[in-house]
This record gives C-alpha cells, structure tokens and sequence, in this order.
C-alpha cells in the first residue's frame, strides 16, 4: 500500500500549459510576436519521435507556431550545423531543440554550441550553464526546472533541506544541483565512484534520482518522510510479456518510506516539455525586449 504522497506532475504539467496558452494569447492581444519553437530530429529512434511529436502537438494547442526539421540519420555535422544557423536567423524562430542523442558521427558539443544561446530553450548552451551557476539571467534546463517547481509546490520553503542528487549528467544531475543550491539547500551529488551510496541517500530530506538504472534506489535507501523526485525513464520487461516503464527508484518499496514521491510515469516527464514552453515564451519576450506576460 501506497503511503507517501504522489507528486502529481501530470495534473501540474496540464495546468501550467493551460496558464502558458493564455499568456501566449495576451502576448498576441498586444500584437506581440508569436513564439515559435524549431524541434530538429535526426534519425528514426522511435523514442526521440515520439517525444518529438508530444511537444510539436503541445507547442501547437498552447498556441505557439511549430517549426519541425526531420533530417536523415546519415547527414552531416557541417550540414546539420547549417540547419541549426539558419533556425538562429529566421525572426520568427525563438526557441531550438535538437533532439539528443545524436548519431556517433555528430558532436553534441559542437551542435549545442552553434545554437543562439538566446535560443537555447534546453539550457544546455555554455553560457547558459554558466549564467545558472553564477545566478545570472539565462534559460534553464526544462527538467531540473520542472523539478524544482514540483519541490516547492510540495514543500514551500526548501531552505536548510539536506538534499542528494544522484547522478551527475549535464543535463539534469549538474543543474538541479545549481538549482538545489539556489534554493539554499544543503546539496550532494552522488555518482559511480560515491563510497557508500545507500548510507547517504538516507541523509537526504530530498532525494533526487538521475543516474538512468532501473529501480536501483530501494526503500531502505530512503529516509522516512523523505521527498523523492525520480527523474529516471526506463523500459523493463513485465510479468505479461509486454514491457513498461519505470524510474531509478523502486517505487513500491520507496513509497513505503518516503513522505512524497514522483511515479513513473507521469511525475517529472510531463514536466519537461512544459517547461519547454515556458522557456520558449520567455525567449520570445526577451528577444523582443518585451515583459514576459503573468510573469
């Protein structure tokens, strides 16, 4: 039986995209710009495109324009790059994604650096990342950001919180610890080499997990009334013979323990893409010199 509460990030999620279309519609009202979101996808990673899809489908109904580029597998990185040059030229583009992972044949690096940091809505650009470690003005990663919201929704104030980040990707482990500290929480982060693992999980008021393995973090792990964000999405086979997904956390044993929890799937997943929205409005605004509606 369930005990801990469920942090509802799908119910969340649909309210935010709700608040998000109507400031997209004032911002209109105003005969503002409309905010327009270029997804590139290399590739045919049946993931990827599904994803894909749900935030070309939730860019559409929150009433942004929707710029896709669906590029072969085998293209190359100078002509890849060409494609994220002319997003950053075209005015009417103000948020790009290139969808990762990318074939082995592409750098990342080079692929994120090329993107107009005033464009990164993924956060990932060095000097996004660098105005988030130094408290400056910048986009933020969708899902740490999504993160955080859920945390102080369920908790208020996250002052003096002992927190563990587990996992140290760029992605999410790196900046949400940024975030954590912003906040002004007591932050660890956790990793392959960390001695002990399970003993430090349980110094944790909140626990992130981000490391990418199926239910490796245990009930035991978790300190009673613990918050527990599971950033993981993982496909295992299931008792049936079909498969299903799960976090980094054992969500039957940790709900057992913890005082709140994310499920998986619809905690922190949902969270990502509208976050995504938020930052591609923001963008907008501020590429226009415009105040950022209901901000």
């Amino acid at each position: 039986m369930t005990t801990a509460k469920l942090i509802d990030g799908k119910a969340f999620a649909g309210q935010m995209r709700e608040n998000i279309g109507r400031r997209v519609a004032s911002l209109k009202e105003e005969h503002g710009p409309v905010p327009g979101l270029a997804a590139v996808l290399v590739g045919e990673d049946p993931a990827s495109q599904v994803y894909v899809r749900n935030k070309e489908k939730q860019t559409a109904e929150a009433g942004m324009a929707s710029v896709g580029r669906k590029l072969q597998a085998d293209i190359s990185q100078e002509d890849l790059l060409a494609v994220v040059a002319e997003l950053n030229a075209d005015p009417s583009v103000h948020g790009i994604l290139v969808q990762l992972p990318l074939p082995d044949h592409i750098s990342d690096k080079a692929v994120i650096e090329t993107i107009n940091v005033a464009k990164d809505v993924d956060g990932f650009h060095p000097v996004n990342v660098g105005a988030l470690s130094s408290g400056d003005e910048g986009l933020v990663p969708c899902t740490p950001r999504g993160c955080m919201m859920l945390l102080k929704d369920t908790l208020g104030d996250l002052t003096g919180k002992n927190a563990v980040v587990v996992g140290r990707s760029n992605i999410v482990g790196k900046p949400i610890a940024q975030l954590l500290l912003a906040a002004n929480c007591t932050v660890t982060i956790a990793h392959s080499r960390t001695q002990d693992l399970p003993g430090l999980c349980r110094t944790a008021d909140i626990l992130i997990a981000a490391v990418g393995r199926a239910q490796m973090i245990k009930g035991d792990w978790i300190k009673p009334g613990a918050t527990v964000i599971d950033v993981g999405i993982n496909r295992i086979d299931a008792d049936d013979g079909k498969s299903r997904l799960v976090g980094d956390v054992d969500f039957n044993e940790a709900a057992q323990v913890a005082g709140a929890i994310t499920p998986v799937p619809g905690g922190v997943g949902p969270m990502t893409i509208a976050c995504l929205l938020e930052n591609t409005l923001i963008a907008c605004c501020r590429q226009n010199g415009l105040e950022v509606p209901g901000a």
